[in-house]
Order: structure tokens, then sequence, then C-alpha cells
């Protein structure tokens, strides 16, 4: 149901003899993937209301509110899964819309820092799709759920109630400036732009502490009609990292085949090697990186967009699990945690904790459980703090980083990680050891179990490829020059 103005203090629903009695209401602020997600968790609970500044749309949309959606989105089968899990059948959703189910590693052809990953049979997988399209899809399901609602085109000025308990917001929409919307829970999903800070000390809520690293990166993305035939045969994913063990700007090519027969293609680089908008400018960045395959691929491809340049993309964290928080606030996404958008954590992480979030309020009995808010933010913290770790240990040795340094030991461990990646070259267990944790199926301690080390301490490059895994036929496909020795894929 979509209401653009929803009674106050809380929209109707029909009774629900697994709510809490009296009704409760929850407002959720923002409309993204986060704040979707929270609401599908909260209304098993409570009436739910979406705040968001956009009008939403109804089919696979730009809008202004997400201007990071413009550039290339996977999702790993970790965040698949936890999705999954809140809105059953949404994968299926996904894939009927158009976006398309990817093997990993069969479906990807990847230079990591340490070398190619041969394309050995299925380990995990992710999505591929545009982010207007993954968000369309989970929005539809969620606001169709009984009892959630959407206030649009509205922007919250500030939270309502003390330091000691949130009791709603203060809301400016198109026909009312500082409308009260009362709640017995407020959660923050509005995104890298959250006031919620701000919003707590003004209530005298003091102490919270914030983090950054910050590398310089700079997105540049453009969309390309995919060659004749691409799409059918299921071209793979194509994507060229940089290694951040060598003291130089880390710059990045992706090709990520897309909805509607469309090559999705992302440069990045950090702080002295960031792309542009300059469209001439596009493939000579490419194919002037650490192998020109992404470049040579975009050559001669007719493009359907502009460049689009997206900056400030800084790892930031916030520590709200940390601080005295008042009840009935808690804040999820990017509201607490901003990450390189290179390693595709935010949407898992999001995902994920909310999971945690509606394992503790299925146990505690809903919203009426004192400290919720606290709670739930602590339910989160887990995989907020291991997508922290995995993407600020990289980031923060390129030249010009700024930020927090790593800790004491990671010297030795990032050793001990960049040989497993080593081996994941080569060895085909350690492939699916290197894909468990980057799709963020499990914890980085998976990488030190018993039978990984062992693997580990036999891992070398002895047969590794020397160029870039594509078959005879997606060289054909692509129209590339066939003089080059193709390596078929494993």
């Amino acid at each position: 149901m979509t209401e653009s103005f929803p009674p106050n203090p809380a929209p109707p629903f029909p009774p629900n003899p697994a709510r809490s009695s009296p009704p409760r209401h929850a407002v959720v602020i923002g409309g993204s993937m986060a704040g979707l997600l929270a609401a599908a968790v909260l209304a098993e609970h409570a009436a739910v209301t979406i705040i968001d500044a956009d009008t939403l749309p109804e089919l696979p949309e730009p809008r202004r509110g997400l201007p990071q959606a413009r550039h290339v989105h996977v999702m790993w089968s970790g965040g698949a899964r936890a999705i999954e899990d809140i809105l059953p059948g949404i994968m299926e959703d996904w894939t009927e819309a158009g976006a398309i189910r990817r093997s990993l590693p069969t479906d990807l052809v990847t230079k990591t820092a340490q070398g190619w990953i041969p394309r050995y049979g299925e380990k995990q997988f992710n999505i591929s799709c545009s982010r207007d399209l993954l968000d369309s899809v989970v929005r539809a399901r969620v606001i169709a759920l009984e009892g959630v609602t959407t206030l649009q085109r509205s922007r919250v000025r500030s939270l309502e109630g003390s330091a000691a308990r949130i009791t709603g917001v203060r809301v400016d929409t198109p026909e009312e400036e500082g409308r009260l919307v009362t709640a017995d829970l407020v959660v923050d999903a509005s995104g890298r732009g959250s006031r919620a800070r701000s919003w707590l000390q003004a209530l005298g809520v003091h102490g919270i502490r914030q983090a950054e690293v910050d590398s310089g990166l700079v997105y540049a993305t453009r969309i390309f009609e995919a060659p004749a035939g691409a799409h059918e045969m299921g071209f793979p994913i194509v994507n060229v990292q940089s290694d951040p063990r060598v003291p130089v700007p880390g710059q990045t090519a992706t090709i990520v085949p897309i909805e509607n027969g469309q090559w999705q293609a992302t440069l990045s680089g950090t702080r002295g090697g960031q792309p542009t908008a300059d469209p001439d400018e596009f493939i000579p960045f490419a194919k002037g990186i650490r192998d020109p395959i992404v470049g040579e691929l975009l050559e001669g491809k007719k493009p359907l967009t502009d460049v689009a340049v997206t900056q400030g993309t800084a790892n930031r964290r916030i520590f709200f699990e940390k601080a005295d928080l008042p009840d009935g606030f808690f804040a999820v996404g990017d509201s607490v945690a901003t990450f390189n958008p290179l390693y595709g954590q935010g949407m898992t992480v999001a995902a994920q904790g909310l999971l945690a979030v509606r394992a503790l309020l299925r146990s505690k009995g809903g919203l009426a459980h004192p400290s919720v808010g606290m709670e739930a933010q602590r339910a989160l913290a887990p995989q907020v703090a291991t997508a922290w770790e995995l993407a600020t240990s990289q980031d923060i040795l390129y030249p010009g980083a700024t930020g927090m340094k790593p800790r004491a030991g990671a010297g030795l461990l990032n050793s001990y990680v960049s040989r497993l990646m080593t081996g994941a070259t080569t060895r085909e267990e350690l492939t699916a050891a290197f894909l468990e944790v980057i799709t963020m199926t499990s914890p980085p301690t998976y990488w030190v179990r018993p039978s990984v080390v062992w693997q580990v301490l036999r891992a070398s490059d002895r047969g590794e490829l020397k160029a870039p895994p594509l078959t005879a036929a997606e060289r054909t496909v692509a129209g590339l020059d066939q003089e080059a020795d193709p390596v078929e894929a494993r």
C-alpha cells in the first residue's frame, strides 16, 4: 500500500494477531535498499512508514537521492541469500525482471592483485543488473507488505524526543512543514548524507565517534550496447583490479553485462590517478591500467550514455553501537558505514545485519522490548566491522590515502592473504576459499581454517594464467583479435 500522506500518528492496517498489542508504529528514514529491507523486517511487528525525499518510481528508473546507482552494482551471493531470507522469492523476481545470475568464477574474468582467476565450476554467484532494477524489484515487494506505507517528497528535519527516548520525527512535506510523525521506533537508513549524528547531538547525545579512510577514489561509468550475440551466450563479467602493494594510484576497470543487452562499464582511480568525465578519455583510461582487456572490449562499441562521475567515496564509519543511544532508535546501511564501492559490500552488510535484527526482534517479542534500538544497533555491528576491516586495510595502502592506520599485526595478516590470493590463481580449493569470503558468505576467519591454511602453505603461482581467460567464442563475439591466443576457460 502506498500513500503520499499517511495519518498521524500511524497509518491504519488490518488487525494482525502476530503483531504486538497495542499496535506499534515504526518510521524508516530512507527508501533505498537498506531502508526497504528494514521496513520488511519491522513489518512483522508494526505498521511501518518509509519517509523519502524523492518520489519513489514504480519502474527501474534513476532517482536524485541515489546518484551512485549510475555505477556498477553486483549483489554478492552472501547478500542475495540474506535478502532471499527476508523476502522469499526475490532472486526469481530479479531474474524475471531482467537480472542475470552469474556463477562464480565460471562467469567471471578477473585479474586480482596476484593474477587471473581460473574459471572453475561454480563456488558462489552474484546477481548482475543495474542498481535501479535491483531496488525497484525489492521496493515493489516491500511496499506491497501489509501495514507498510510511504511518505514521499518529504524530508526529515529532526528526531523528536530526548537523550533517553526517541518518540518520532519532525518532517517537512509538500503540504506541511514540521509535521510530527510519532513512532515507537525510528530507523535511520538515509545513507551517506545521514544527519543522524547531528540530530542526536541536538538532543544531548554526545560521544558518537567517527572514523574515516579516504583513498581519494573517483568512479566513472558509461553504458554501452553489447555486441550482437553477447547476451545470448552469457558473456562474462570482466574486471581488472589494482594492486595496493605497488605504491602507485590504484586503478580498476570493469564491464558487467546487465539487462536489456547492455554493458555497464565502470572505471575507478585513487588519488593521483582518477578517471574524468571526458568521453574521449574513457577507453584510453581502461586500456592504460594493469591489463588493457576492458578497454579493448569497449573499443568500437556504441555508447548509450554520457560518462557519469562520482567523487566522495571515502570509507566512513560511525560507531553508534559504542555510544549511549536513546531507546527507540537505530541506524543501518550507509548511515552507519560507507565503504569503497569497489568491494561491493554495502547492500550485503545491510541485509545480513538486518537478518540479525530480525532474529533479535523475534526473540524479544518485537518493539515492546526495552532498549530494542540499542540492542539492534549492536546486532548490526559485527557485519559492519568485518567489511570495514576488509576495505580499509587495502585502501589505506594507496598513495595519499588518509585516515586511521592499520592495526598492529596487519602486515603479517596481509602477507598471509596475499599468499592465499596467489594460490587462488592456480588452486581450485583456494579460489573457492577466496570467493567464500569476498562474496560475504563466510567471515574472514574462514581463511584461517586448518584446511585452508594447509592449502595456503602449498600455494604458488606455478601454472598461473598469462592472459585473460576468455574463450575463443567470447573473443569472437566481442570482436577481439584472434591472433592473441585466447585462453580457454577451465
